[in-house]
């Protein structure tokens, strides 16, 4: 083999190896940003829930276990960190919004403030946004693992100091149940 082929080879072997370190190092940065698109809107969802609490809290005083229900679980969901972590946290706080939605909806002067009825639906559109979120971050996620533990990349996974991402999963049983729709006008 002649020096130049030598040589050419050596140079395409270089070339490849940076592209698959330029390739895994974005996809790594991609995956941090998808989390931190994550973390915008669950700091909007923890921003909003104090107000509804508030607005809530002097209509529904008797229904204090769901309301302080709604503030421990928000405080846990705040404080968690990892994915894992903040799945968990932030599915018990869907639960518990769940039962104060429940409950807002059973007493008729909760449902005539304009304040309970706007911020459900910001929550709302915040949640659609949440789903979105978690959706491309476990896009991206599964991008980055999948070119991590591809051959030939692999190879170089170790120079980029590439590890697998964790999915965002659903943790609590009780988000896997199809909602109840009743549509009876009776």
């Amino acid at each position: 083999m002649g020096p130049l082929i030598t040589l050419g080879l050596l140079v395409a072997a270089v070339l490849w190896i940076i592209t698959a370190y330029n390739r895994l190092i974005m996809l790594k940065n991609q995956v941090v940003n998808a989390w931190k698109q994550i973390d915008v809107q669950l700091k909007r969802r923890h921003d909003l829930i104090p107000n509804l609490v508030e607005t809530v809290r002097g209509a529904i005083s008797f229904e204090r276990e769901t309301l302080e229900a709604v503030v421990q679980a928000r405080t846990r969901a705040v404080a968690a960190t990892g994915v894992k972590d903040v799945a968990r946290a932030e599915g018990e706080l869907t639960q518990a919004l769940g039962r104060l939605f429940a409950v807002a909806e059973a007493y008729p002067e909760l449902k005539s403030l304009a304040n309970v009825g706007q911020l459900q639906e910001e929550l709302a559109s915040t949640e659609n946004r949440i789903a979105f979120s978690r959706q491309h971050y476990n896009d991206v996620a599964t991008s980055y693992n999948v070119a991590q533990a591809q051959f030939p990349t692999n190879l170089v996974a170790g120079l980029a100091k590439a590890t697998p991402a964790e999915l965002w999963e659903i943790e609590d049983p009780g988000e896997r149940d199809v909602p109840k729709v009743d549509l009876s006008l009776g």
